[in-house]
């Protein structure tokens, strides 16, 4: 697979183009992958509904019987149950326990203690646990996430 990068400063906004011999499954995924990452996300706080980019979302954590999202300096309310926004989210969001989901992209720091692992974000007091039967899978992802970067 061949990947091109063009910057066009007269653009107002990216544009994706995907070139294929045939449309297969794995076409199919990528163009599923974009369109999930660009959505937005309805979240609620007090009386207003709010449309955040999912990338903004550090974590989704369970409190009582309401979901909360995270982002860096605020906190929102969702109606949507974790699975369900598992079903959802785009691939860079992984459980990391039964009452946590993370943004893999923005995780900062893992300090691995004896039941679980801290998980901590950049410029941000925020933090969560990964419980331990979660750890290698997250790690996994992370050591995948640096190797893109390599």
């Amino acid at each position: 697979m061949k990947i091109h990068v063009i910057v066009d400063d007269s653009l107002e906004e990216t544009e994706v183009f995907i070139k294929t011999p045939k449309l297969d499954q794995e076409i199919l995924a990528i163009e599923r992958e974009l369109r999930r990452s660009q959505r937005t996300l309805p979240l609620y706080k007090d009386n207003t509904e709010y449309f955040l980019q999912v990338h903004e979302i550090l974590f989704f954590e369970t409190d009582a019987r309401e979901v909360i999202a995270h982002t860096k300096d605020d906190m929102y309310y969702t109606d949507l149950r974790l699975y369900e926004l598992e079903e959802r989210l785009p691939s860079s969001f992984l459980r990391i326990s039964k009452s946590a989901i993370v943004n893999v992209k923005k995780i900062f720091a893992l300090t691995r203690g004896v039941s679980s692992c801290l998980v901590q974000f950049q410029d941000t007091y925020k933090h969560v646990y990964a419980s331990r039967s979660y750890y290698k899978t997250l790690k996994a992802r992370m050591d995948e996430e640096k190797g893109d970067l390599e």
